[in-house]
């Protein structure tokens, strides 16, 4: 390795700033971290997206350029080295790759020229591309890599691609090479360690960053929507992307039960690919005058602080930052128990389902609306997940502190 690192400049890498939580939560490790003195680069795909407004200052937005499938996948089997043959079916075989791969050559010539001390980088192909880049750059910079979600759950989903299929092979082979491997609950570690037959005890689980004054005082903010007026039925409240893992149809043929026992409404915050699949199944349900997907929001926390129960149905998670905002909010929850996160985050303050159990999910809601938890205690527990405990742990890990 040569080229010694820029002891003040920190990289993330996370490939676009659109909508979803995983991009909120390492903008605001960038953000919090960039506050503390550090220049802090963003390695994107694409500038633009939905976060794009709110990139707060000392952050400085890098975009990659975009390289053919076929460089991308000649680099990684260049990087592998002697190791070649175990990127053949994950990586070099399969008819299509990963979109990451494509920013490989841009990222290697990033941290050949800018050389910061470290890079975090957030889920299992930009990991790999991001400790490839390093080898293929032989700079010292330290890589940080991250899961965000269960992985087995994710892979069991995928299977059927060999991308996927093959996915922990790779990670078992390539994340001890990195200088620390962080998952975003206990949950997620103990999965990704077992799936992956990783050192036991070589994952550390470190919590997002999610609760902030700017998040608490959102949410004190008015909310003109007519759904929250005096005297209008009780809101029921989801938030994600419109992507079956969130198993959006579940909640809609939950609240349809629901709805027939009291009046009700729902708003799911998101946007996505499934909308046009999501307002056909409220129409053939009955509950289309009663269904808003509104798409993504500015201000998604002062509905959570005045819907009466925020529902997440997921098929599987990481530690769901949209349900620990929901309770900072002071709304009750109601949650599947998927893995992971729901239950590491409830703690018995609201119930949990089985995943794909409409009608458990609907009773859930009614007993909710018959017996709400105290939302003072709810939004204690949310301040467990306060902001600045997170980026000084992540911050360290990257520093190479204990």
């Amino acid at each position: 390795m040569s080229g010694t690192p820029d002891p003040r400049r920190l990289a993330i890498f996370m490939p676009s700033l659109t909508g979803g939580g995983a991009e909120r939560m390492l903008l605001q490790v960038a953000a919090g971290i960039a506050e503390r003195g550090y220049a802090v680069d963003l390695l994107l795909s694409r500038v633009k997206g939905d976060h794009d407004a709110r990139i707060p200052p000392g952050l400085a937005p890098v975009r990659l350029a975009k390289s053919s499938d076929l460089r991308g996948r000649a680099l990684a089997a260049v990087a592998a080295g002697a190791a070649w043959p175990g990127l053949l079916k994950p990586v070099l075989l399969p008819v299509k790759s990963s979109w990451a791969l494509r920013y490989l050559p841009a990222l290697t010539d990033y941290l050949r020229e800018r050389r910061p001390h470290a890079m975090l980088a957030a889920n299992s192909w930009p990991n790999l591309v991001a400790l490839w880049a390093q080898r293929l750059a032989a700079v010292e910079t330290r890589i940080v890599v991250s899961e965000r979600v269960h992985l087995s759950e994710r892979v069991t989903q995928l299977r059927r691609k060999w991308r996927w299929r093959h996915l922990p092979d790779l990670l078992h082979a390539w994340y001890p090479q990195a200088a620390a491997v962080i998952a975003v609950s206990q949950g997620v570690a103990d999965d990704l360690t077992r799936a992956a037959d990783l050192r036991p005890g070589s994952v550390e689980a470190v919590r997002n960053p999610v609760v902030t004054p700017g998040l608490l005082a959102q949410a004190a903010e008015p909310n003109p929507d007519p759904w929250f007026a005096a005297g209008a039925p009780p809101v029921v409240l989801g938030v994600g992307r419109l992507h079956p893992q969130k198993d959006f149809p579940t909640l809609l043929r939950a609240f349809a039960q629901a709805r027939a026992v009291r009046p009700l409404r729902l708003l799911i915050l998101g946007e996505g690919a499934e909308r046009a699949a999501l307002e056909r199944l409220a129409a053939d349900l009955g509950v289309a005058d009663d269904v808003r997907l509104p798409g993504f929001v500015a201000n998604p926390f002062s509905y959570m602080a005045r819907a009466a129960v925020f529902a997440l149905s997921s098929v599987y998670e990481g530690l769901p930052g949209v349900l620990i905002q929901a309770i900072a909010c002071g709304c009750p929850a109601v949650s599947t128990d998927c893995p992971s996160g729901p239950a590491e985050i409830l703690e018995g303050l609201g119930p949990l389902v089985p995943v794909g159990d409409a009608p458990a999910l609907a009773a859930a809601i009614l007993r909710t609306l018959d017996a709400p938890p105290d939302r003072a205690q709810l939004r204690c527990r949310g301040l467990d997940f306060a902001a600045d405990p997170a980026i000084e742990r992540y911050l360290s890990i990257m520093l190479g502190r204990a």
